[in-house]
């Protein structure tokens, strides 16, 4: 199975032509320097998934170099704002530099920990994307639930952790990887969840609209 998985992915990545100059720098840049970025598979439904145009204020916790909010932005032909945190100050320097090589207006980085800085935001979002690090998955979650517009949609990429959940690991990710499955029970037991099984794992959370029905007179 997971051979015919290695072989789909590889036939997906012929399909795909990736023509945009500075993101082909920064997938360099990225295998290079070993930046975590997101894969061209989910590159591909991130982008598909934002063509609808129905997502216009974005809000990502973790930018590392920039690549998934230019992503993000460029799928929506720039039509949206995106507010981006970014832990690490020199990651945060570089995506601020591709933001600006990218001539890019809409994209406001923040330097700082997501779990000080998202109570602190007065802003409602339309689309929530989470790729950043793996044991505070929940508390980003719960933070950035509270911002999400009605209808809006979470997208938690990694949540699989490279195959972790599902085979061995290393004793030392022990207590990420618990944390982790125990993440997806809450997200099942509690939202309206979805796990997808491509790149490392994509968990997909919609917050439905909140109706009210009159009691009768």
């Amino acid at each position: 199975m997971l051979e015919e998985l290695k072989q789909a992915n590889e036939y997906i990545y012929s399909k795909l032509n990736e023509k945009n100059k500075l993101f082909l720098e920064l997938e360099e840049y990225a295998e290079i320097h070993n930046v975590p970025i997101i894969t061209k598979e989910v590159k591909e439904f991130l982008r598909f998934l934002l063509s609808t145009g129905k997502y216009k204020n974005i809000l990502e916790i973790g930018s590392a170099i920039g690549y998934s909010a230019l992503v993000m932005s460029k799928a929506l032909n720039d039509n949206c704002n995106i507010t981006t945190i970014e832990i690490d100050e020199e990651r945060y320097n570089i995506a601020k530099e591709n933001f600006q090589k990218s001539n890019n207006q809409n994209i406001n980085i923040l330097l700082g920990d997501a779990l000080d800085i998202l109570p602190t935001l007065n802003d409602k979002y339309d689309f929530v994307f989470i790729d950043a690090s793996k044991g505070q998955y929940q508390k980003f979650f719960e933070l950035s639930y509270k911002l999400l517009n009605e209808n809006g949609l979470i997208f938690i990429d990694n949540i699989m952790f490279r195959g972790y959940l599902y085979k061995d690991y290393p004793k030392r990710f022990k207590t990420i990887v618990k944390k982790l499955d125990s993440f997806i029970d809450y997200l099942y037991q509690n939202h309206d969840f979805t796990l997808l099984p491509f790149g490392d794992g994509i968990g997909l959370t919609h917050k439905k609209v909140t109706t009210f029905r009159k009691k009768d007179s």
